[in-house]
């Protein structure tokens, strides 16, 4: 494996073909030899945290959106925070990014922990050498994350303003309008 991705975002290239990734920007949590595992950033359900998941609306607000993180694992609920006590977090990313742990409805635990929440439906997984396979196929663009981007209030115009920051050659490409095959 070469260097790991923990921590970049990755955006999918009009080169990549799998409809459940097109136009998504996905932050890369964790990179090894055995594969990787990340959050599709910029896939917001119409299900909010208030309807689908109550008892974390402390952490991510009752009118937020739940966001689909991947097609792995549907079901399962990941919390990403940034948080003010990383000690706390059940996983870091990076720094003071991470993953609640077991303890999300502990409000009384983590009052004062976390900055901001956000609440996700499912992961993006890839086996081992998968996600290099698909890097070496020009599938996905790599860029390191601005914090903003992470907890955008912007979701839909995420993939584009991340290849207009990148500029050059990605800026036009930000212009180009989606794929409808992909749809």
């Amino acid at each position: 494996m070469a260097e790991s991705l923990r921590g970049k975002l990755i955006l999918a290239s009009p080169a990549l073909r799998d409809p459940n990734f097109a136009r998504s920007v996905v932050l890369i949590a964790e990179h090894t030899d055995e594969g990787a595992m990340g959050l599709v950033l910029n896939r917001p359900a119409s299900a909010t945290v208030g309807e689908a998941v109550p008892d974390l609306s402390w952490l991510a607000g009752d009118e937020e959106p739940v966001y689909v993180g991947g097609p792995v694992a549907e079901t399962a609920v990941i919390v990403l925070a940034e948080f003010e006590l990383p000690e706390l977090a059940g996983a870091i990313v990076e720094d003071d990014l991470g993953f609640i742990g077991a303890d999300a409805d502990d409000a009384e635990r983590l009052d004062g922990a976390i900055r901001r929440a956000r609440v996700f439906a499912g992961h993006a997984g890839w086996g081992p050498g998968q996600l290099e396979d698909e890097l070496e196929e020009d599938a996905w663009i790599i860029e390191p994350p601005l914090r903003d981007e992470i907890f955008t209030a912007d979701p839909e115009d995420l993939w584009s303003a991340v290849l207009r920051r990148k500029g050059n050659r990605f800026a036009l490409l930000a212009t180009m309008p989606p794929d409808p095959s992909l749809n």
